[in-house]
């Protein structure tokens, strides 16, 4: 590979300010958001569009140049950060950033992989529209992104994740040709669904440089709660009662630990506990309503007083304001900030079966105490969909470093045979990257890694697209 010919054609083709060397402009792109990894890049490109993506696709092809896609950098699996032989071009698709049409009466929107989700979310906004998907880096992912790892977020129970709320997609394949298809068809039944091959495929198999998405109604009214409860057990009793009750207005269902919330008011005074005395379980619940906000009300009212009654709820609270709506939902988004501020954690993005979610917590839980006598742990996550953020953090005064690096290949590797155990997943919302990537290949069978495989080969034989992410080695 001749590294000044193919910088001259890259700097020919997109101008020399958008082809990076210098460390200062550099060293953004190349560590990942958690700080695992740090990388080397031969350089960090930035084509400001689909046609400009595919000719540098084509560039990197002729001169056997690995390519790593990166949108907002919010990953947290390693999934967009190069290696570190230097050898690899990051290609950022930030410039690709346009709305590109907004279809009210379609509720369809299309926007180009480097949109902001919160300006995706704008848009919808401003045409009275709702684009469903909610992180908390919505202020700082891209679009492309979030499809590339398939993300869930919040209101999954509702919406779907990601995948669910895509119609189409414009995708650069790894020769460096420009697919289109954005088609804004709820119906189309016309051969392979390509469209989801690509979808939580982190850029393993093209470049997605834009999307045809699904828009919804905006609710005239959400109402949200928190609600007290002895155990998981009684948590997922709380979900069947909503979902009977509630039905497809039960936007979001977030469990969280005692000592989630204690953590928070540890670190944060200004978040209280809201409860007069401590429980072992507490649920943020939110409706979404399109009657009238006196509807929703009296639903969720409804709701946890027969939950009370039934011995299910000890204590509720609801938002009688936006502020305190958003207030509650402040606590929920504040735990992985409280974990952050007190050091590093062992940390676990699982799912299992919605049902399991109690029987899995009582199996675990145990078997990290003892491996790690006196690990505190971190449970949250989106009861609603099965996805728990299950996390091990140091007894109280041991260093969370010497705990990390001690407890982290035994905790995790346990963690993960139990979801295995409980017909679960290792990776529910964040992709496997390079992070999950080789522990995947423990829990995938021999058919469903040799299929993995050959769609790789198929779509990229030189092995130039995001190498080293998704398939174990």
């Amino acid at each position: 590979m001749n590294d000044t010919a193919f910088l001259t054609a890259c700097r020919n083709l997109l101008g020399r300010d958008h082809v990076l060397r210098e460390a200062a402009d550099t060293d953004a792109y190349l560590t990942d958001q958690r700080k695992r990894y740090t990388g080397r890049a031969l350089a960090v490109l930035r084509p400001a569009d689909a046609t400009q993506v595919a000719a540098l696709v084509r560039l990197c092809v002729d001169h056997g140049v690995p390519m790593v896609p990166q949108g907002g950098n919010t990953g947290l699996a390693g999934g967009a950060t190069p290696d570190t032989s230097g050898r690899q071009a990051l290609i950022s698709l930030r410039r690709l950033d346009r709305i590109r049409q907004v279809d009210a009466e379609n509720m369809t929107l299309t926007a180009e992989a480097g949109c902001l989700l919160a300006n995706v979310q704008a848009a919808a906004a401003a045409a009275e529209r709702l684009f469903p998907l909610s992180l908390a880096a919505e202020g700082s992912c891209t679009i492309g992104g979030n499809l590339a790892t398939n993300a869930g977020g919040t209101a999954v129970l509702r919406y779907g994740n990601t995948r669910e709320l895509c119609l189409g997609l414009e995708v650069v394949t790894p020769q460096g040709e420009l697919w289109d298809g954005l088609r804004g068809l709820r119906k189309d039944n016309t051969g392979y669904d390509l469209r989801d091959l690509f979808i939580g495929a982190e850029g393993t198999l093209g470049l997605i440089t834009a999307a045809t998405l699904k828009l919804f109604a905006q609710p005239v009214a959400r109402m949200t709660a928190l609600a007290a409860l002895d155990s998981p057990a009684h948590a997922l009793a709380l979900l069947n009662l909503a979902q009977r009750m509630a039905g497809p207005l039960l936007t979001g269902f977030e469990l969280m630990s005692h000592f989630c919330l204690q953590l928070v008011a540890q670190v944060f005074a200004q978040q209280r506990y809201p409860f007069a005395h401590p429980h072992a379980q507490t649920v943020l619940l939110e409706l979404s309503d399109n009657e009238s906000e006196a509807h929703a009300r009296d639903l969720l009212e409804r709701l946890l007083s027969t939950a009370v009654d039934q011995g299910i709820v000890r204590d509720a609270i609801i938002a009688n304001s936006l502020a305190q709506s958003n207030a509650l939902w402040h606590l929920r988004e504040s735990i992985p900030l409280a974990q952050s501020a007190t050091g590093l954690n062992i940390k676990h993005d699982i799912a299992v079966p919605v049902s399991q979610v109690p029987v899995f917590l009582e199996a675990t839980d145990p078997i990290v105490q003892r491996l790690a006598p006196g690990a505190r742990m971190v449970t949250f996550g989106h009861l609603g969909d099965g996805n728990l953020h299950y996390n091990v953090m140091a007894p109280e005064g041991v260093d969370p470093a010497a705990f990390l690096h001690q407890y982290q290949t035994s905790v995790t590797a346990a963690v993960h045979d139990s979801v295995h155990a409980h017909h679960g997943t290792i990776s529910a919302e964040h992709g496997l990257g390079q992070l999950k990537r080789d522990a995947s290949a423990h829990y995938k069978s021999p058919v469903e890694l040799a299929l993995m495989r050959a769609l790789k080969t198929a779509f990229d034989p030189l092995g130039l697209m995001n190498p080293g992410k998704v398939l174990p080695g």
